[in-house]
């Protein structure tokens, strides 16, 4: 017996194949996307060197993918030796939230999570609790600051549009700042907690607009500008600052 109409059935994507990459001494995270409608292989640098993806046609030999890594070695050293060194979130240093310079300090005697301060040389954030643990709690803290600050203007610009968000998520994404789904889910990289407070209102603006323009069109822009007339501006900075942002390292 033969039931045809199985044969319609979308063939299911392959998953990405995951490896790391070793470039100029440097051992990256390598993602190879197989795209329907890709017609050649191109390869990305994700912002703050974090990692490297190849999208690749359907089908294509692994060993095409190698040969042509091993055309693009020079080209893939030349570019990662312009981004910045990862600085690793510790101790004495300082990273900004909602743009302003905080100096971290460690305080492992005492209880608690990350707390906000300043002193005579300026903002504070204070950790708690044993030092292996400080990353995560710094990472932590963007995340709650994102989660209450974000959520507001999504409900502030869906009421402007007179749309409404399905879900609203947070996550730790290398290649975009946010995203908007056909059916309405909004998501948003915690990080931009470390932008100033316009440029997190124009990222919100533009994934809100986006539930009701699917597209980067003149109809999108002219919409992203009346929720936030300092669309350009703010654009401008995320695009010029961004890679530093996503270059500090939480782990």
């Amino acid at each position: 017996m033969s039931f045809g109409f199985f044969r319609n059935l979308p063939k299911p994507k392959p998953a990405p194949e995951e490896r790391e990459h070793v470039v100029a001494g440097r051992s990256l995270p390598l993602k190879i996307v197989e795209n329907n409608r890709a017609r050649r292989l191109t390869l990305r640098i994700d912002s703050g060197g974090r990692g490297l993806r190849i999208t690749v046609p359907p089908g294509l030999r692994r060993g095409e993918v190698e040969k042509f890594l091993d055309r693009h070695q020079d080209w893939l050293e030349q570019r990662l030796a312009k981004v910045p060194a990862r600085p690793q979130v510790r101790p004495g240093i300082k990273i900004p939230v909602r743009g302003v310079a905080h100096r971290i300090v460690h305080e492992p005697s005492s209880r608690g999570t990350v707390t906000v301060s300043s002193d005579e040389r300026g903002p504070l954030l204070i950790v708690h609790g044993d030092r292996i643990h400080l990353p995560r709690r710094v990472a932590d803290f963007l995340k709650r600051e994102a989660k209450k600050e974000i959520e507001k203007l999504v409900l502030k610009h869906t009421q402007a549009l007179g749309k409404r968000a399905k879900a609203v998520r947070f996550k730790d994404t290398s290649s975009r700042w946010g995203s908007c789904t056909s059916d309405g889910n909004l998501s948003f990289s915690w990080r931009i907690m470390m932008a100033p407070s316009p440029v997190i209102n124009y990222l919100v603006a533009h994934e809100v607009a986006h539930l009701k323009e699917m597209n980067h069109g003149p109809k999108f822009w002219k919409l992203c500008e009346q929720l936030c007339p300092d669309t350009e501006r703010c654009k401008a900075w995320l695009k010029r600052n961004g890679g530093a942002l996503q270059a500090i390292a939480f782990e």
